[in-house]
């Protein structure tokens, strides 16, 4: 599946849920099935900036694709992390670069967060483009 196809199943399964504890619910149950990221990962350099909860972000690069793992301390943002990894993670360098998250504002998660949490979300997609960019640079220097 494309970024674009992620994108637009994500947005279907939020317009199933009637209101935003419904919503809530369904990001903290992404978060519950998150795959755990191995120990060696939560360090220090992987914690992302920007994030009030601690966020642990690693990458991979196998295949042509940009594989993501995370992790969080905090429920929430643990199920924010997985759609963004839903979304980005499997892809090829340049497609997650390039991509428009417009999911973010469909889902409603920009209203409805609060500005510390809005602010974490956009640090992680962030630190995922720029993870994305240096893989992609490394890959045309070899």
């Amino acid at each position: 599946m494309t970024i674009n196809e992620i994108q637009d199943e994500l947005i279907e399964e939020f317009e199933l849920f009637g209101d935003w504890m419904e919503k809530y619910e369904n990001v903290i149950q992404m978060g519950k099935e998150l795959p755990v990221i191995d120990v060696q990962y939560k360090k220090e350099e992987n914690l992302i900036k920007g994030c009030q909860a601690k966020v642990w972000l690693h990458a991979d690069y196998k295949d042509g694709k940009v594989l993501f793992m995370a992790d969080s301390d905090a429920i929430i943002t643990k199920g924010l992390v997985s759609m963004v990894i839903r979304v980005l993670s499997n892809h090829a360098p340049e497609e997650i670069v390039a991509a428009d998250l417009y999911f973010v504002d469909r889902v409603g998660l920009r209203e409805h967060l609060s500005m510390t949490r809005s602010n974490g979300l956009l640090s992680m997609i962030k630190q995922m483009k720029m993870y994305a960019m240096a893989i992609q640079s490394k890959v045309k220097a070899n």
